[in-house]
């Protein structure tokens, strides 16, 4: 009899827990089972491995082969497994020393050939396997992947023999260099757009502290041009969240830029995309689109034509910065914090000014947005109808574009608020937030008094507050003046629509 024990990971979201593969050959009749709660595709091992082997020159056991996927409560799904299973039954047959199995865990699926097929989720595995001190032995087509992760040791290899030739010495693998933090510098430049200068302010506010912001106006104002500029304002990632971002889009099977490893991701789902397309899901939980949005910008235009349930399921993001997925299989955790752009005309038909529909009517359309969604929301901004229609030619230099001195800025603005609370203004713990404003009596009662007649909600006052503690950051002022407050409350532009058209 041969018994044999390799390592491997599964993928169990962002987490990659350790399964051993128990590879048991016995006297009988020839057989080859496969337990411990191993999915349809899992099983589909058995002929994967069995011509794998054949095809590499090795000869099949003609034995009762029985592995077990252990621990039995992980769900394990897809044909990560191959390559462990493969190399248990060769070390179980005594073509492998057991030695050589105990510093090591493989992963990868196996061809029909024996070549070795790149899988997903191998960062979060190259992390597990870098913690628990062993090599990670990973497909070739991975290594970009892998080289992400600067305290990782991975081994690429190409083949099942290629595989075992290494474990018996008879073949070296070159590790997988990592490679250095990097990114392509984004250009900042909204010159191009003509007017808007309320908009722009409020896109520095929103960069400067990480605020949600609104744009509402007519069609063709510029607002979805406008939000597309505010991820060239944001500083790049620093090493720990381009990590966890990159995690995010292995889990996905997302191919990784190595050259754009630090760029902020942003994510613009069309309006048609359900709950389960913003959130993620599925039988086997993956990613949605506001964990692919993870320390970047999620932008949804046309807000209002989103499902009311599709925008109901991000006000717990929002306010968390991560979102729970539970299935009958399973439940994974997957980080979302990003910060919200939106975009929305004030009316079905693009402009309440058209005179097209009744006020009701209008209404019925803003009320397509949750007022608990709303709340969430920083910055409400009116990005209305230029005056006149300008035919002169627009100067646009991207080395003399206003949006480079707003970037500085901003970069400046954010550096204060990490050194002074470790966290960005939108971050704020309640507790925290009336000391670090440091509010003069007289406009702590104007504060009351304005929040009163506009009837603010508890969370809204809040978040009104930390959006006048970011405009002072930007004018460097160690205390929030009224000045800042006023602006911070001019900031609620569908509030006053709505009341407006209510009072019609």
């Amino acid at each position: 009899m041969g018994l044999a024990v390799v390592y491997t990971r599964a993928g169990a979201g962002l987490s990659a827990p350790l399964v051993k593969v128990e590879v048991h050959l016995a006297n009988g009749l020839p057989a080859f089972v496969l337990v411990g709660m191993a999915e349809t595709s899992v099983k589909e091992a058995r002929d994967r491995v069995r011509s794998a082997l054949i095809n590499s020159g090795f000869e099949f056991p003609a034995r009762r082969i029985t592995v077990n996927l252990a621990p039995a409560d992980i769900s394990k799904h897809g044909g990560r497994y191959d390559l462990a299973i493969a190399i248990g039954i060769l070390a179980a047959s005594k073509l492998i020393p057991f030695n050589r199995l105990d510093e090591y865990e493989f992963i990868g699926e196996l061809g029909l050939t024996g070549e070795i097929k790149e899988v997903q989720n191998i960062i979060p595995a190259a992390i597990a396997s870098s913690q628990a001190q062993r090599t990670l032995l990973i497909p070739n087509n991975n290594t970009a992947e892998a080289s992400l992760v600067k305290d990782a040791y991975c081994l690429p290899s190409s083949s099942l023999l290629q595989t075992f030739h290494f474990l018996v010495g008879q073949e070296n693998l070159d590790a997988v260099k990592v490679v250095p933090l990097q990114h392509k510098e984004a250009c900042p430049q909204w010159d191009d757009v003509v007017g808007q200068g309320q908009a722009k302010r409020a896109l520095m506010i929103a960069a400067a502290g990480s605020h949600n912001l609104l744009f509402v106006g007519p069609q063709g104002t510029g607002k979805s041009l406008l939000a597309s500029k505010l991820n060239s304002l944001l500083p790049p990632l620093n090493g720990d969240e381009a990590l966890e971002v990159a995690s995010v889009h292995s889990v996905k099977g997302i191919k990784i830029d190595a050259r754009n490893f630090a760029c902020r991701p942003f994510r613009a789902p069309h309006h048609t995309s359900s709950a389960v397309a913003l959130t993620g899901g599925g039988s086997n939980p993956t990613p949605g689109e506001i964990s692919l949005a993870h320390h970047g910008v999620l932008f949804l235009d046309e807000l209002p034509e989103f499902g009311r349930k599709a925008l109901d399921v991000l006000r717990e993001p929002l306010e968390t910065g991560d979102v729970n997925i539970s299935r009958a299989s399973g439940s994974a955790t997957f980080p979302a914090n990003f910060q919200l752009i939106a975009a929305m005309n004030p009316s079905p038909t693009g402009d309440v000014d058209d005179n097209r529909m009744t006020p009701d009517q209008v209404i019925r359309y803003l009320n397509r947005l949750s007022g608990p969604l709303l709340d969430r929301i920083d910055l409400q901004v009116e990005v209305p109808r230029l005056d006149d229609y300008p035919m002169h030619a627009v100067k646009v230099s991207p080395e003399n574009d206003s949006a480079l001195d707003a970037k500085k800025r901003i970069i400046h603005a954010r550096n204060t608020q990490l050194q002074r609370q470790n966290c960005l203004n939108s971050a704020i713990k309640i507790d925290a937030l009336i000391p670090l404003c440091a509010l003069s009596e007289d406009d702590k009662t104007f504060l009351q008094s304005a929040a009163k007649q506009l009837k603010l909600s508890m969370r809204v006052f809040h978040r009104m507050l930390k959006v006048a503690r970011t405009i002072a950051d930007l004018d460097e002022s160690e205390n929030v003046k009224r000045h800042h407050l006023a602006e911070a409350l001019g900031y609620r532009a569908l509030d006053k629509l709505i009341v407006q058209l209510s009072a019609n």
